[in-house]
């Protein structure tokens, strides 16, 4: 999809065709798409292309006078009845002439982006600087954002872990682990490609620039620091519930080893007088029953043993 945005009275609004300067949307562009963009704007195919690699790295790339960021962005995604975050890589290209981002798909960046923008005041698009700035920080907010529902859902999970005890909870906690340890990995790299426009080699940074930057950047290491809590607490719950769910086996099978000890003593004696031999009392008319008394007496004292030992 192409959109292409303009500034009018600090307001974003649609345009029907590039005009400069102009915001250049592509999420999951077409080739007739890329190819447009990239004759109109003169932009380098690969500056274009390289953000559609799912496994693309944040970076920066400085090529004549057109600018390369990528950065990482969250990607809920909804698989049999879970929820998953991972990140995919966002482009954004800033040249003489407009400002361009490409992503491999539609993201809630976007929209909550073109929210922000609509509070800006007096919001121009020939500064691409402040632009890019508000952007990175849409990134850094969404991350906290999702890191927020994460925690709802890790207590959520919990609950029904602690109610039930199956596996489809630990597998909930397991995919919500995953989603920690890839944010955990973008948040870092996008942190390390903030500090490097930080040092002004890629960009002429005013002061209300850096002050903006800045902001951007603590917002980022609070998601860095969530992340990493989230994880750690994550981590110390699924191995809590593990050691739980063992000992439960050990009790069970302490239970169970105990009951055949106990059984074990009625069918020993009924196995020794089964046997075709001469045996003590087998004429006795009370045979039956003084053999079941002490049966069951044998019973008792090995129940009684097992319960003073707290086996039972």
């Amino acid at each position: 999809m192409l959109r292409i945005y303009r500034a009018e009275k600090g307001v974003l609004s649609l345009a029907p065709q590039i005009e400069r300067p102009c915001w250049v949307c592509l999420t999951s562009p077409t080739e007739e798409e890329l190819q447009y963009v990239q004759e109109s704007l003169k932009v380098f195919p690969e500056f274009l292309r390289y953000p559609l690699d799912e496994e693309e790295i944040p970076r920066i790339e400085l090529e004549e006078d057109q600018l390369l960021i990528i950065l990482r962005v969250p990607d809920p995604r909804h698989e049999e009845g879970f929820i998953r975050y991972e990140t995919i890589p966002i482009g954004i290209i800033l040249t003489e002439e407009a400002i361009i981002t490409v992503c491999l798909k539609e993201n809630p960046v976007f929209e909550d982006f073109l929210m922000a923008l609509n509070k800006v005041k007096n919001f121009t698009l020939e500064r691409p600087i402040p632009f890019l700035f508000h952007f990175f920080w849409c990134i850094a907010t969404i991350y906290l954002r999702y890191l927020r529902l994460i925690d709802k859902l890790i207590t959520e999970y919990e609950q029904e872990l602690y109610r039930s005890m199956r596996n489809k909870e630990l597998l909930k906690l397991l995919n919500i682990e995953k989603s920690l340890v890839y944010f955990n990995t973008a948040l870092r790299a996008n942190d390390i490609v903030l500090s490097r426009l930080q040092s002004g080699r890629f960009l002429r940074l005013t002061e209300d620039d850096l002050e903006l930057l800045e902001d951007v950047q603590i917002e980022n290491r609070q998601a860095i620091d969530m992340a990493k809590i989230f994880s750690d607490i994550l981590t110390g719950t699924m191995d809590a519930y593990a050691s739980v769910i063992s000992n439960n086996l050990n009790m069970v099978m302490k239970f169970l080893t105990s009951a055949t000890i106990v059984l074990m003593l009625p069918t020993l004696v009924a196995s020794i007088y089964g046997m075709n031999i001469q045996l003590p009392l087998q004429n006795s008319p009370h045979a039956f029953a003084i053999l079941m008394t002490i049966s069951f007496i044998l019973s008792g004292i090995v129940v009684a043993l097992f319960i003073k030992k707290r086996l039972f």
